[in-house]
């Protein structure tokens, strides 16, 4: 099973023993061998959404189906592209979660970025404060790493783009804080909005649409995208921390 699917063995016996959750990619290829006819892909989704924190669930769901994302945050890397030490870093960092509680939620959060790497993945366009690039999260190596990957990101997948708002913007609508807005395949766009103390699904329409006004006022302040990935270049050669 190994060899026909590309994966180790080792990885393929530890799913066997459920000490290991298959990855989207791995599911697909399943069906493909075994001729599943997508089932391993719908109970790769249904464990995906099992394993994440309850007040996320639905959103996981949606954000796996959605064929456009829109998302702004002014603190952190949005989580569809961070790494895995970042990733760690910002689980860690506070040191309110065990260690088996933080890698499980790292390789949730990287399992979920295999909706940019699919045959149709959605448009993703975020905008991001660029106090969130020069916050040396789980260090300056870590830091520079994310950068890194943000760039090559930017530059290389068609269907990313990157907006940053600059420090000279000052106040803008954003400051109130983070969300995502989703586009289903069918239907009308919900938004994922979280707090300190877990996050909720928003679909009322005029809950929705000022989030939308609100998004669009955001992304009027910040760069276009090649501007944006030059600076974060920029940044990441010579950060805050020199």
């Amino acid at each position: 099973m190994a060899e026909a699917v590309s994966y180790s063995a080792a990885l393929i016996a530890k799913i066997e023993t459920g000490d290991r959750r298959p990855s989207a990619d791995l599911a697909r290829r399943c069906d493909a061998v075994l001729g599943g006819g997508g089932r391993f892909v719908r109970i790769q989704r249904r464990i995906s959404r099992e394993t994440v924190v309850p007040y996320f669930r639905e959103w996981a769901g949606i954000e796996q189906e959605a064929t456009a994302l829109r998302g702004y945050e002014p603190l952190y890397v949005p989580g569809l592209l961070q790494t895995e030490g970042y990733a760690r870093a910002v689980l860690s960092g506070p040191g309110l979660l065990p260690f088996e509680e933080v890698e499980r939620q790292v390789a949730i959060r990287l399992d979920r970025q295999e909706i940019l790497t699919r045959d149709r993945p959605p448009t993703l366009t975020l905008v991001i404060d660029e106090s969130a690039l020069r916050r040396p999260v789980g260090g300056p190596e870590v830091q520079r790493e994310q950068l890194r990957h943000l760039v090559k990101v930017g530059e290389g997948t068609p269907r990313v783009r990157l907006h940053v708002v600059p420090f000279a913007v000052g106040a803008y609508a954003g400051l109130d804080g983070s969300f995502v807005i989703a586009t289903p395949p069918v239907g009308e766009d919900m938004v994922y909005v979280e707090t300190q103390f877990g996050g909720h699904v928003v679909d009322r329409p005029a809950d929705v649409r000022r989030a939308i006004d609100v998004w669009e006022s955001i992304r009027g302040e910040a760069l276009p995208h090649q501007r944006s990935i030059e600076l974060i270049a920029e940044i990441t050669e010579a950060g805050p921390w020199t």
